[in-house]
């Protein structure tokens, strides 16, 4: 079991002007990576968050938990809090 760390970006837009709407999640190579995208994403899109998640991708089992690296605007749970 190889435990590995994914830092992702998920960015969403307004569809019909009020409901969230996911992007496709971008995986970036490291927490600062991940960070600077959602910075830069964060102007245009009406929500980002940038997140880790530690686990075996081979076993799909990742940790129950996100750790939150940067988020911004509108976001859906669990990000919202």
């Amino acid at each position: 079991m190889a435990r590995e760390t994914a830092f992702i970006v998920q960015a969403y837009d307004l569809k019909g002007g009020k409901t969230l709407k996911p992007d496709k999640p971008v995986a970036c190579k490291s927490a600062d990576a991940a960070r600077r995208m959602a910075e830069r994403l964060a102007p245009d899109k009406a929500g980002v968050v940038a997140f880790s998640a530690s686990g075996d991708a081979e076993l799909g089992e990742f940790d129950d938990q996100p750790v939150v690296l940067f988020k911004a605007g509108r976001l859906l749970p669990p990000y919202d809090e």
